[in-house]
């Protein structure tokens, strides 16, 4: 397991298999709330995701790290979107090399570290 993050009713976290599962207190089985599908770039797969973070109306984040991008997922999507790292791998502004993980400030910028390329980027998004 590489990280955990807990919110108020459950947990969400990223496992070695590229799959997020969301456990509910108490639960013994996860249901798969992203990815899932195998390692690929199209918008119903991850690959190698390495941060997640969930906004207060339960969208979910995840730093897709091999695809250098950020990919937001709202409950029951079948598919993510990507909001961060559309340009591929690099080194400029809008690329990733690759994304790692994730935080909000209070003014609901996201906040991403960019490994490979030793910085962390600030990217105003909405988190609706």
């Amino acid at each position: 397991m590489e990280e955990v993050l807990i919110s108020i009713n459950s947990i969400i976290l990223t496992t070695s298999l590229l799959i997020k599962t969301k456990w509910a207190k108490g639960v013994k089985e996860g249901t798969d709330v992203t990815g899932g599908q195998g390692s690929d770039s199209n918008l119903t797969q991850l690959s190698h995701p390495r941060g997640v973070i969930v906004n207060l109306l339960g969208k979910v984040y995840v730093a897709d790290y091999s695809n250098h991008r950020v990919r937001p997922w709202y409950n029951g999507a079948i598919q993510g979107s990507v909001i961060v790292g559309r340009n591929g791998q690099g080194t400029q502004p809008n690329q990733l090399n690759p994304s790692e993980g994730l935080s909000f400030d209070r003014y609901g910028n996201l906040y991403v570290t960019d490994r490979i390329n030793n910085r962390v980027q600030r990217f105003n998004v909405k988190t609706s």
